[in-house]
């Protein structure tokens, strides 16, 4: 399993807004950028929910 990089996801997240901001971008591929960015936002908040709490054990 690759780590997970979360500097990659947020700038494929940046991406995936331009190309649904474009309006050239079809239906059918803003479906699939909205659900590729789910997983995005699922995997980001879980790694910051890590790091939370890497930080909140070490400081007790």
């Amino acid at each position: 399993m690759e780590k997970f990089d979360y500097s990659k996801a947020m700038a494929e997240l940046e991406q995936i807004a331009a190309r649904v901001e474009d309006p050239s971008t079809g239906l059918d591929d803003i479906d699939k950028y909205i659900k590729r960015s789910e997983e995005l936002i699922t995997a980001c908040r879980e790694y910051l929910r890590s790091a939370r709490e890497k930080i909140d054990n070490l400081n007790r």
